[in-house]
């Protein structure tokens, strides 16, 4: 009884310290979308992100910390998986950007994972040093729960994409056959033509 209640303390104060944000934006051409976290410094901060639909399936991105320093930034990215420590207190952005698009928008799914606040303070070392090894195991589980999520999301989002590829190549390669067939069958019915005139005897009235 009293694991049971220690279990249930541990897993709400990982709940609770650590949590994931997972969304589909859609991003219309030459416009940006930002998103904002506020985190303490130390805090484990990993970016996950694919684009679902749209163009070339390229976006931009960039992370960006408190002091407007540039963390991360990538240029025409289909997909990517950045993890960092936050260097120092305050709102975190990151941005994905369409401005290279004049007309076509994208659909991108991300997620930010924000990992357990660093605990540094002396009252709360004697506050937690009875669950502090399962909290460690119920955290270990529920990062590895997460990535295996995320891992099921992203290739979801992969298999879609490809089954779309898929579908349009094979579209295009039975118009494309079609349009051989028609191009066989007419000239056929022109050599005929041409054939049955040029060996035609013509009656001189």
């Amino acid at each position: 009884m009293m694991f049971s209640s220690c279990f249930v303390t541990a897993v709400i104060t990982v709940l609770s310290l650590q949590y994931t944000a997972a969304y589909f934006i859609n991003i219309d051409a030459n416009a940006e979308e930002c998103f904002f976290d506020k985190v303490s410094s130390g805090t484990k901060m990993s970016l996950m992100f694919e684009v679902a639909e749209g163009g070339f399936l390229d976006i931009d991105v960039k992370i960006y910390g408190p002091d407007g320093k540039v963390i991360h930034e990538g240029d025409r990215e289909s997909n990517g998986k950045y993890t960092f420590a936050a260097h120092m207190d305050g709102m975190y952005k990151y941005c994905f950007s369409n401005r290279m698009s004049t007309m076509t928008p994208k659909v991108v799914m991300f997620s930010m994972d924000v990992g357990e606040k660093p605990k540094d303070q002396p009252g709360d070392m004697d506050a937690d040093a009875n669950h502090n090894k399962l909290s460690q195991m119920v955290n270990e589980l529920s990062t590895s729960l997460t990535g295996a999520k995320h891992e099921q999301e992203y290739m979801e989002v992969r298999e879609r994409i490809h089954r779309a590829i898929n579908d349009n190549t094979n579209s295009r390669v039975v118009l494309w056959a079609f349009f051989e067939a028609l191009v066989l069958v007419a000239m056929s019915l022109g050599q005929v033509y041409y054939l049955k005139r040029f060996f035609e005897v013509r009656r001189v009235v």
